[in-house]
């Protein structure tokens, strides 16, 4: 059986989340090890394309523990990407934190659940990340957050009760 070599500097957002999936898959199934599962990861969030997608599946897919683990070689690798890891998993717990309050307004308790759910994983990962970076980055968003919204041009704004909720899943990162 010959295997295609994948050249992750190519990779497309969509390839990505398909890359971050098997090798999550490989990992569960005890098929990957976790260092080797670190290194794959390294190379592929070098990337934005790599970076979103690898969050976009590892965050949401519930099957997916990684992220509840976070194994010592995955965090470290996570560290050493620096500040991009940061700032994705921080906008990814303040639009999971607004979609949360969203969520509970439509009574929608199994999408409410997966914000929940991606909202967790962000705090757990932004606790083992380099303080100063998530100080900074925390920071800048408390200060911004009037001015952001649940849109990709920022043209809704949060109201006030999820602006509440965002500020208040931030301070619970420091528990």
């Amino acid at each position: 059986m010959i295997k295609k070599a994948i050249n992750l500097k190519e990779t497309s957002f969509t390839q990505a989340i398909n890359i971050s999936a098997q090798w999550c898959k490989e990992w569960g199934e005890d098929l990957l090890s976790e260092e080797v599962l670190a290194d794959r990861v390294a190379e592929l969030i070098k990337t934005k394309n790599g970076l979103r997608g690898f969050f976009a599946y590892a965050l949401s897919d519930q099957n997916c523990y990684l992220l509840d683990k976070l194994p010592f070689s995955f965090v470290f690798k996570l560290q050493e990407a620096g500040n991009d890891v940061v700032e994705i998993v921080i906008k990814n717990l303040i639009m999971s934190s607004a979609q949360i309050i969203v969520h509970e307004s439509d009574n929608n308790l199994e999408y409410k659940s997966n914000s929940e759910n991606i909202s967790e994983r962000c705090k757990s990962i932004l606790r083992v990340l380099e303080t100063k970076s998530v100080t900074k980055n925390i920071n800048q968003i408390m200060n911004d957050l009037d001015n952001l919204g649940n849109s990709f041009d920022n043209s809704k704004k949060y109201n006030e009760k999820q602006k509440e909720f965002i500020k208040h899943q931030i301070l619970d990162i420091a528990q």
